[in-house]
């Protein structure tokens, strides 16, 4: 009798049916009743933000720059005076507006006389990073100290140099004043500047609906953001987007996986067309993250919502989007659009107010 199949065909199929498999069968999602979906969040490195100015000092302050009241105070006046940008126009606020999100809602930052940022890199959000472990996109800055020297910087953003600052808020009494009030007698320095509007940086977390459910509410968020938690505890959302921020505590790869189309260089939807780019979006700005090898800091949740658009050149426009990219390229189980609908019900519970701290 002759054979129907090759030895080597059918080595292949069982091969194929492998890899697919964890694919092809996919694990329900439990149910979980409110007590569990909360004991779950709060066994990982999930908690409230605190409510009071003591409980900040636990989780944000920095021992190489103590927060005290009048630092803070001159690092708000910093952060929204346009003195320290070339031609006194922008200031740290044009960037990262607190009322929305903490960014500027644009595709890329626009700088100094109109510049945009040459890789096109989207404006993470100030709110809550105080809390992340690094900053940047590519997460070459270690603290909100270091990352905001580096705005002022850049010849597309604020176009100023060190020398500059310097000599400009030497150069007034009433800044000479405070800068002596909270760091002792002595010239203005850079590294003043920078102490100051992290120490106020460090003071602008937010809190929500999110929060209130962690801390014993029941009735703080809906059933289906219950439901989108659920997801994004057991689907390893959870497991690069960690920590108090939901997220800002480790550089992880983008895309961490490929598929068929990737492999022969074509797109299948919605029409059939050549892949020009390594990420599931346009390349816009040709950023490769550190090193150039597509690592990115993880993005902060909280506030998500708000900040659109989304990655790290603000391709993509819609959270929903952005939520069915991350599904599939990231946890490898693209989800639902029921499940995506659930999810951003779970990530618009993450948006907040700024706390108003009884700073002393």
């Amino acid at each position: 009798m002759k054979k129907l199949f090759h030895p080597v065909t059918i080595a292949f199929v069982v091969v194929t049916l492998i890899i697919l498999l964890p694919f092809i069968i996919t694990k329900p999602v439990p149910e979980l009743t409110d007590a569990q979906l909360r004991e779950r969040a709060l066994s990982t490195t999930f908690k409230p933000v605190p409510t009071a100015y003591e409980d900040l000092l636990k989780v944000v302050d920095n021992p190489e720059n103590p927060l005290n009241k009048e630092k803070i105070a001159l690092g708000q006046q910093l952060f929204f005076d346009t003195i320290l940008s070339q031609d006194r126009t922008i200031n740290c606020a044009t960037c990262h507006i607190l009322e929305e999100g903490g960014d500027d809602n644009l595709p890329t930052a626009i700088g100094f006389q109109g510049q945009a940022n040459p890789s096109h890199l989207n404006s993470p959000t100030v709110l809550n990073a105080a809390l992340a472990k690094r900053q940047f996109w590519d997460g070459r800055a270690k603290d909100v100290e270091e990352q905001a020297g580096g705005p002022i910087q850049a010849p597309f953003e604020m176009h100023m140099t060190p020398a500059e600052v310097e000599q400009r808020l030497n150069a007034d009494s009433n800044y000479v004043a405070q800068f002596n009030q909270v760091f002792g007698e002595g010239n203005i320095t850079f590294e003043k500047v920078r102490k100051a509007i992290g120490a106020y940086e460090r003071t602008l977390l937010t809190r929500g609906a999110y929060d209130r459910f962690l801390e014993g509410d029941d009735n703080a968020i809906s059933e289906q953001a219950k439901r989108g938690m659920t997801l994004f505890l057991v689907k390893g959302c959870k497991g690069c987007h960690a920590g108090m921020s939901v997220g800002g505590q480790s550089i992880q790869k983008f895309p961490l996986r490929r598929y068929f189309s990737e492999y022969i260089g074509l797109w299948f939807e919605p029409d059939v067309r050549l892949r020009e780019s390594p990420f599931p979006f346009i390349n816009e700005g040709g950023f490769m993250g550190k090193d150039g090898k597509q690592l990115f800091r993880v993005p902060i949740l909280r506030n998500v919502t708000r900040t659109a658009p989304y990655f790290h050149n603000g391709s993509v426009e819609k959270i929903e989007e952005a939520v069915r990219i991350m599904s599939k390229y990231q946890v490898g189980s693209e989800f639902t659009p029921e499940q995506i609908d659930d999810m951003v019900a779970f990530l618009k519970t993450l948006e907040g107010e700024v706390v108003p701290y009884e700073i002393k």
